[in-house]
């Protein structure tokens, strides 16, 4: 799993375009939601988790190289 292609974002897009990205998103497929999607908002939760934490996210970023 990508978590920039699960956000929607870019790899390099900046700390303010993830959390926006999953703000939106989160919304959107928030179980609670008409139309929610449980395992999508988990998806979701865990990129922002990873990539949403810049420490993380160099972790992440070296990882995959």
């Amino acid at each position: 799993m990508n978590y920039y292609d699960t956000l929607g974002v870019s790899e390099t897009a900046t700390q303010d375009e993830i959390k926006k990205a999953y703000r939106k998103l989160s919304k959107q497929y928030h179980p609670d939601m008409s139309g929610g999607d449980d395992a999508k908002f988990k998806e979701i939760a865990e990129a922002y988790d990873v990539i949403g934490d810049e420490n993380k996210r160099a972790n992440y970023d070296n990882r995959r190289r």
